[in-house]
């Protein structure tokens, strides 16, 4: 199978405080895995060193098979990777929605015309074309988190990063959320402790514990027996 990430023997720590080692992950082309764990073991770090925006302390990335050495390899692979943050508000550029969601078009020398035809394409998709010219900070935060999914796919990464996804939504857009991304042909690398929603979009889902990343054998086990793993219908949390 092609692969759109490879990690291999990756070590992230905080000053003198290692945070884990010997991290190995491989994810295929359109392949979806997420990542569990307890508060504060570093799953956000994983996904924060894959995007180039924290350092490791060892080991190899690699993107669309080819390794991530300097900046300007990282830059160049960020184009081809989507990045949806735990707070949709960290997304936000402009204040009405089409606005944002174009953006990033704009931003790369699109025509304004084209921008507007894919906005109008990607809102539609979505389910939240009615949103197009409300002001985002009025959203609910289920419609935050879709605005914000919309940014992130209106680029095509061929990866995408989902840092807690279900943060801030009601369990009917979880549902929604869960519908489209099972849909999308991109990989995808999920961070959640939402046991039924990754059940429904990924294919594996690896376990970081005591600084150690593996494979989850038994899924259902190991996520009920995660530290603070929140069911469906709770209020998200922070790390």
């Amino acid at each position: 199978m092609s692969c759109s990430l490879k990690l291999a023997a990756l070590s992230f720590a905080y000053g003198d405080r290692e945070v884990w080692s010997g991290v190995d992950l491989s994810v295929g082309h359109k392949e979806k895995v997420a990542i569990i764990g307890a508060n504060g073991c570093g799953k956000t770090t994983i996904l924060e060193c894959i995007a180039g925006l924290a350092k490791p302390l060892s080991g190899q990335i690699e993107l669309f098979h080819k390794p991530m050495i300097s900046r300007a390899d990282f830059e160049a692979a960020l184009r081809q990777i989507g990045y949806l943050l735990q707070d949709a508000d960290d997304h936000f550029l402009c204040p009405i929605v089409e606005d944002d969601v174009a953006f990033s078009l704009l931003a790369n020398g699109i025509s304004r015309d084209e921008a507007h035809e894919k906005t109008e394409r990607i809102l539609r998709e979505l389910g939240i074309d009615a949103l197009a010219k409300k002001v985002v900070y009025n959203l609910s935060g289920g419609e935050k988190k879709l605005v914000a999914l919309a940014g992130v796919l209106i680029k095509e990464p061929s990866l995408l990063l989902l840092d807690e996804p279900t943060n801030a939504l009601d369990y009917s857009y979880q549902l929604r959320l869960a519908e489209i991304l099972s849909a999308l042909e991109q990989s995808i690398v999920i961070v959640s402790h939402n046991q039924e929603f990754i059940e429904r979009i990924v294919g594996k889902i690896y376990l970081l514990e005591r600084g150690v990343l593996t494979l989850a054998a038994d899924l259902k086990r190991e996520i009920l027996h995660s530290h603070d793993e929140l069911p469906p219908h709770t209020h998200p949390h922070t790390h």
